[in-house]
């Protein structure tokens, strides 16, 4: 969970150029979730670790078999999602998609949706939001992993989850929320 930037480089204000960040394999932020998704999270880029003329975070997360991430949707942030191992299943406003390597979804600004590891191995993909909001939700929910100590999962959300995901990057939660089939 070491936060060490491989390369770093101040902008240069006179020109109006960004910054460049790169961070290695074991670089940035990583936390184990809670129930029902379980797995861990890794956090790549945030604005916390560089600065952004448009703020959004980067990331990946790993679902074990059997984990799921609950139906939810983010009010004022697009999300885009690239998978890259395992497969398993995404329902996006009540239709199904299947996962497998190489498939992209984008989900627009309050689009319910969620995925499904229905499978015997882990399903992995990369995570993209804008604005930020969704690394904080992890951080807050999560328990950092720290090399050498096992895999605390399965455990509980916060009692405090639905303040955590309403300061965030979540809509409030329907009546109706879905878990998997």
């Amino acid at each position: 969970m070491s936060l060490r930037p491989t390369a770093s480089i101040a902008p240069d204000t006179s020109a109006e150029l960004g910054q460049v960040f790169v961070l290695g394999p074991d670089d940035g932020k990583t936390f184990w979730q809670p129930v029902p998704a379980n797995g861990q999270i890794d956090i790549r880029i945030a604005p916390e670790f560089v600065d952004q003329q448009t703020p959004f975070s980067i990331g990946t997360q790993t679902l074990p078999p059997g984990g799921y991430v609950r139906e939810h949707a983010h009010p004022h942030h697009d999300e885009a999602l690239h998978f890259i191992s395992g497969t398993g299943k995404a329902v996006v406003d009540g239709v199904e998609y299947e996962l497998k390597p190489g498939v992209t979804i984008f989900v627009g600004r309050n689009r319910r949706h969620m995925f499904i590891n229905n499978s015997e191995g882990e399903l992995h993909w990369l995570w993209f939001i804008q604005p930020n909001g969704l690394e904080t939700f992890f951080e807050e929910v999560g328990r950092p992993v720290v090399p050498g100590e096992p895999d605390p999962t399965p455990f509980p959300r916060p009692d405090n989850v639905l303040e955590i995901e309403a300061r965030t990057a979540f809509a409030p939660p329907p009546k109706d929320s879905r878990k998997p089939d």
